[in-house]
Order: C-alpha cells, then sequence, then structure tokens
C-alpha cells in the first residue's frame, strides 16, 4: 500500500492506483462499529447499512423516501443518468425506483459488486460498471444528469472529472454533486485539535492534516465559493448549499451528542446542518463551450 502520509509527493496517477487500493479494502458500508451481524450483501446486510446511511441524512431529507431533498427525484423518471462513485448502491437504487435509466461507475470492483447484488436482490436493473471518472468512456451529451454523493474529492485530479461531467451532459442537463466543506464544522475540529493543539501544523499542512483524518487515501476539502469556481469554466449555472449530520451540529462524543441530539428541537437542528454542515451540495446547469 502506497503511503498516504505523502500523497504530495507523489505522480496523479500513484495517488489514484492509491485511492482505489484503499476503496477496495475500506468500502463505505457505514457500519462504522462493525455491529452488522448479516451476512454481507445479504438482504438483511443492505437493509441495515441504509438504516445507519439514511438516519445521518434525515437532518437535510424528509421521510417520505430517501434523499428527496437533495436529488430531483420527481424529474427523473425515463431519464438517463450517470452516478459517479456507487459505493454500496444505495443511491443507484433510489434513482432506479424513481424511473431513471441508470449507468453507475465506481473505481473499486467492490462498489460494482455490492450494487449488482443488491439490485439483483431488488428485482432492479441498472448498468454497474468499474470506471474511473477521470476517464469516462461516454459519448458527448450521453445523460440528463449526473449524480455524485462524496466521491470526486478523493480524486487525483478533480478537475478532470468535471470536464468529463460537462461532456457527457446532453444539452439541457444538470449535475449535483457534494464534497467534503472545509468551513463545517468537522474539519474545524480536525484542525483544531490535530493541526494546533498537537502540534501538527509543525509536520504537515492544512490539507494533509485533514485528509490524514478523513476515510480515503487522498481527500480534498472545499470551500463552497472555491468549488463553484471550479464549475464555472465549464457550466452556465452554478450554485451550492451546505448540508450536513449530527456530529456538525453537536460536535461532541457520541453518548453526549445523543443525548442532546434528543433535546434540541429538530427546526434548531435543521437550520444549523444548513450552516455549518460537513458537505458542499453543488448544482450545476449543462455547460455552453464547446
Amino acid at each position: 500500500m502506497i503511503d498516504r502520509k505523502r500523497t504530495h509527493d507523489l505522480s496523479p496517477e500513484r495517488v489514484q492506483e492509491g485511492n482505489q487500493s484503499w476503496w477496495t479494502e475500506h468500502p463505505m458500508t457505514y457500519d462504522w462499529r462493525g455491529q452488522i451481524e448479516a451476512v454481507r450483501y445479504s438482504e438483511a446486510w443492505f437493509d441495515a447499512i441504509d438504516a445507519g446511511h439514511l438516519h445521518g441524512l434525515r437532518l437535510f431529507a424528509t421521510d417520505k423516501q430517501p434523499f428527496d431533498l437533495i436529488m430531483p427525484l420527481e424529474t427523473l423518471r425515463g431519464a438517463r443518468v450517470l452516478e459517479i462513485g456507487c459505493g454500496m448502491g444505495l443511491h443507484t437504487e433510489t434513482m432506479v425506483r424513481a424511473g431513471a435509466d441508470v449507468t453507475a461507475v465506481d473505481l473499486t470492483a467492490t462498489a460494482v459488486e455490492a450494487t449488482i447484488k443488491r439490485l439483483e436482490l431488488k428485482g432492479l436493473e441498472a448498468k454497474v460498471l468499474q470506471i474511473d471518472a477521470e476517464q469516462l468512456p461516454f459519448d458527448e451529451g450521453e445523460f440528463d444528469f449526473v449524480w455524485s454523493w462524496g466521491v470526486i474529492h478523493h480524486s487525483a485530479n478533480t478537475s478532470r472529472i468535471v470536464r468529463n461531467i460537462a461532456r457527457v451532459l446532453a444539452p439541457q442537463g444538470e449535475c449535483r454533486v457534494m464534497v467534503y466543506n472545509r468551513q463545517g464544522t468537522s474539519a474545524r475540529l480536525v484542525l483544531l485539535k490535530d493541526h494546533l493543539l498537537k502540534g501538527g501544523f509543525l509536520k504537515r499542512t492544512f490539507e494533509e492534516t485533514l485528509y490524514a483524518g478523513t476515510d480515503g487515501f487522498s481527500a480534498r476539502y472545499y470551500i463552497a465559493e472555491q468549488f463553484e469556481d471550479l464549475f464555472r469554466a465549464f457550466f452556465r449555472q452554478v450554485s451550492s448549499e451546505i448540508c450536513g449530520l449530527d456530529v456538525d451540529v453537536v460536535p461532541l462524543p457520541s453518548r453526549f451528542r445523543r443525548i442532546a441530539v434528543d433535546l434540541l428541537p429538530s427546526s434548531y437542528l435543521k437550520q444549523a446542518q444548513a450552516r455549518r454542515g460537513g458537505f458542499i451540495l453543488l448544482k450545476a446547469a449543462k455547460p455552453d463551450w464547446k
């Protein structure tokens, strides 16, 4: 395994190799404590990991259906959709159930296997491929909608993925992409704890401190305006919003956080996550460049 602490010394190709190896060995199952007893890739296992994932998203969703405040589910019926980074396949399943014609890609065979198995268990169909999003092999204008949740900030060359998204979107297409927020509570706490209080500033840059405390071989944290600028090179209309988890609202140890969250009104929790959440959700309309 390549040393993730030295990514700044590596070529983009070596960083991407490290990304693929890391996520193959550490798939995002949301089973943080290894408490799920069901057989991996069984229906019970998928149900268990979904429950944890959806609980974390509840501050910026409703209880009607998954992701309904962040995905345009009502417009996806019949749409050609590309998902970049399918992970364990819950987002893929959600968009297929909304009637979309989904092509889901991921850097790792682990994620592809999991997503295919999920769809088979649920009697659903989508095209699931192992592809590096930096090198999307699709035609210009092939998709009406592109979705990516917490993926492209891990790439060695994020701007190359953005360029590819712009290329494969149809003339009236739209994309929605989530990355980590450098101004969110979680990032601020990592910098305070590891960079300042523990003396990390003597050994590492801010960026190295952030990704050293983050899942993945490499990761970038963005300021919203900075991430929007990256897309404005290719898209006409770009906007973003902040969203986050319980830990962004109540930055306490988990046992104390659970108590505090139960005591706080839901209106406060939702307002707070929209101010200091750890995610930037960007929306961009089809580019007009050639």
